[in-house]
């Protein structure tokens, strides 16, 4: 197996370790449909040939999928503040095949539990929280 970065990227190439549109549209719908269905409405992509499967993700996970203008990063919200946090675990390029997956949940669960601003100094977990309280709540008749 090749290292990253040991030999130059063949520009327009196969995408790292293999991994492309087919396997990305598995990772999500794998995991997108684990949350409730209220929080998981819609998508919205950067223009990347990652999500060349949408047409099918939105088939197996009932999900639609939007695409952002291009040069347009506040088109999908927390993402870029999210893909920087990333970077400081996985530099751009990185190929994730490298880590198993509870490193991977490591990664997620450490950025899942640190607070942010842009939430009141809440961390994402306490947030996600907070919203599945209050669904839970709107879903539950009173009697009064």
């Amino acid at each position: 197996m090749v290292g990253f970065g040991l030999e130059p990227r063949v520009k327009n190439g196969p995408a790292l370790a293999g991994r492309g549109a087919e396997a990305v549209k598995g990772a999500i719908a794998a995991t997108i449909t684990t949350l409730p269905e209220q929080l998981r409405k819609s998508l919205t992509w950067d223009r990347g040939k990652e999500l060349a499967q949408h047409v099918q993700l939105r088939i197996e996970a009932g999900l639609q999928v939007y695409f952002a203008d291009p040069h347009s990063p506040w088109q999908r919200g927390t993402n870029e503040n999210t893909n920087g946090l990333l970077r400081q675990y996985f530099p751009k390029g990185t190929d994730l095949s490298r880590w198993d997956l509870a490193e991977l949940q490591a990664v997620a669960a450490t950025l899942n539990n640190r607070p942010r601003k842009s939430l009141g100094w809440k961390t994402p977990a306490e947030a996600l929280n907070e919203n599945l309280l209050s669904l839970q709540e709107a879903g539950v008749a009173t009697t009064g």
